[in-house]
């Protein structure tokens, strides 16, 4: 995308959202929008300001799970990164599984919080590596079977640029690697993601991750 990444917060605790904000303000190509503390204010932040990316707490009042799908099904150009503090594996399916494209966790530092917000603005998806890693190695044992299957229907290319995207490779460095176009690579991370029947970059690499030896 181009310009400013206009973006909102929705925290119910003022002065981690407050942290959250100075934290962005000032930041190049960042602008924060909005502020809020419900489920009701995203979806009002999300209509009057038409955000690119919210910033929202699983746990404010009236859900953050339900006010991501409320969001998302309303405005499918405001992109929803969950910044929590919980790590409840069940919290993380159902945020994904509602729309959301990240998920960060409280301790995540500045730097990780503008590069998720800058990842998800470009059309990619961020989970916190630490607890993606922890998340891969609790679900291996349950979806190893049916990911190889699906993993077997990927060409050569598009195996290849899955194992790149696996080990956090952005669309451009892997077009980079590849000697062709970043839009090249969307098209294939496009057949990608339905050989594998996922919804975005994350949960291919989720589905991936139990195929390697």
């Amino acid at each position: 995308m181009t310009g400013l990444i206009r973006v909102a917060i929705i925290d119910d605790h003022p002065l981690f959202r407050e942290g959250v904000v100075n934290t962005l303000v000032g930041v190049e190509g960042i602008e924060v929008v909005g502020e809020g503390a419900t489920a009701a204010d995203a979806l009002r932040i999300a209509q009057e300001h038409s955000p690119d990316v919210v910033l929202l707490d699983v746990m404010i009042a009236g859900g953050g799970i339900e006010a991501t799908s409320n969001v998302v099904r309303a405005h499918p150009n405001v992109h929803i990164i969950m910044l929590t503090a919980s790590d409840d594996e069940q919290h993380v399916a159902s945020a994904l599984k509602a729309g959301a494209r990240g998920y960060l966790l409280k301790g995540s530092g500045g730097e990780e919080i503008v590069q998720a917000v800058r990842a998800i603005a470009a059309g990619d998806s961020y989970v916190a590596p630490n607890l993606a890693a922890r998340l891969l190695c609790k679900k291996a044992d349950t979806i190893e079977a049916a990911a190889a299957d699906d993993y077997h229907n990927l060409t050569s290319r598009e195996a290849e640029v899955l194992a790149l995207l696996a080990r956090g490779l952005s669309n451009k460095e892997i077009a980079r690697a590849f000697s062709c176009t970043e839009r090249t690579i969307k098209h294939h991370m496009t057949g990608i993601m339905q050989k594998l029947n996922v919804r975005n970059r994350v949960q291919a690499v989720l589905k991936y991750q139990p195929t390697r030896k």
